[in-house]
């Protein structure tokens, strides 16, 4: 499962915001040193700690799998429903679902620190928590390089900033050299499919449009004002994309994605560029994405295939 139990659980809309990290020595009162950490959230509100979190609840399964990849797992005494990788974070309580929480669960846990999701996270529930005194770090990536600024965040956040370094510059490494692999390739027009009812995809500032870009696609709904907004099935005939790719809910292609073969005049149909790639490795943002923008970078390669193969057959159809 992804982010919840519904199709919204897909759309990853965010207030991206760079991380700003700084750490300062300040002398307690009884003269004993504490590292006092100061970090900005991707909502732009200055977060501060005393000392780094040692009691920390998550409120998005994207949320506790970057915590674990920041080395803070050790830390988690808290999740939501979905929050399901890695496998230990199955084991761990659960405070309800990232649009439900039970505020009562989150309170007996004694978090030190509170990790939400923006656009996923109720308002008011944040604002109830915030008002019990405990500190609340907002993390929404709105492009790959925010992912691994995520990770160096909570690192700095949980005093893990070894393991969180390391897997940031890792990720890093890997995304340039996807990108210097695909992202000069020729442009393929591209649909990316969230779901089939409402038929819902994603614009140009989504975070999964940043790895349709890696791969040298080319967003067909790119310019429209909402971020993951609903759309009719007419609009994508018009857009006429040369690749869709669907998510879906789980592991296993969706049903309806092959729908759109009802449309042989299609250009993604014609070529047969209907693909898949599992929810989990693209809307999340975690740095599993890089798995799930490897299987994206090569469908699109397939397309590109595709077109030059079928370039010589059409120019012998018009000699004829």
């Amino acid at each position: 499962m992804n982010q919840a139990s519904s199709p919204t659980r897909h759309i990853g809309a965010c207030l991206s915001t760079a991380a700003r990290v700084t750490a300062a020595l300040v002398l307690a009162s009884s003269g004993t040193a504490l590292a006092q950490i100061e970090l900005t959230d991707d909502a732009g509100k200055v977060v501060r700690l005393q000392r780094p979190a040692q009691r920390i609840v998550s409120l998005a399964p994207h949320v506790t799998e970057l915590l674990f990849a920041a080395g803070a797992g050790e830390h988690v005494v808290g999740v939501v429903a979905y929050s399901d990788y890695p496998p230990a974070a199955r084991e761990l309580p659960q405070v309800g679902s990232y649009t439900q929480v039970d505020l009562e669960a989150v309170a007996r846990l004694r978090p030190d620190l509170v990790v939400g999701w923006r656009s996923g996270n109720r308002g008011q529930h944040l604002e109830r928590l915030q008002a019990l005194g405990i500190p609340i770090w907002i993390n929404e990536p709105r492009s790959l390089d925010d992912v691994a600024r995520s990770l160096e965040s909570l690192g700095a956040l949980a005093g893990s900033s070894t393991v969180a370094n390391a897997n940031a510059s890792a990720f890093r490494q890997r995304h340039a050299e996807l990108r210097a692999r695909y992202s000069e390739q020729a442009p393929v027009r591209t649909f990316y499919q969230i779901w089939n009812r409402p038929l819902m995809t994603i614009n140009d500032e989504h975070l999964i449009a940043d790895v349709i870009r890696l791969c040298g696609g080319q967003n067909v709904f790119g310019t429209l004002p909402q971020l993951a907004p609903t759309i009719g099935v007419e609009g994508v005939l018009a857009a006429n994309p040369e690749a869709i790719v669907a998510s879906g809910m789980g592991e296993a292609r969706p049903e309806w994605l092959d729908e759109w073969k009802r449309w042989p005049a299609l250009a993604a149909t014609t070529a047969d560029n209907l693909f898949f790639v599992p929810p989990d490795l693209l809307q999340r943002h975690t740095p599993r994405i890089l798995d799930g923008a490897q299987q994206l970078c090569a469908h699109l390669e397939t397309a590109r295939s595709r077109r030059a193969s079928a370039q010589p057959a059409a120019a012998g159809t018009q000699e004829r």
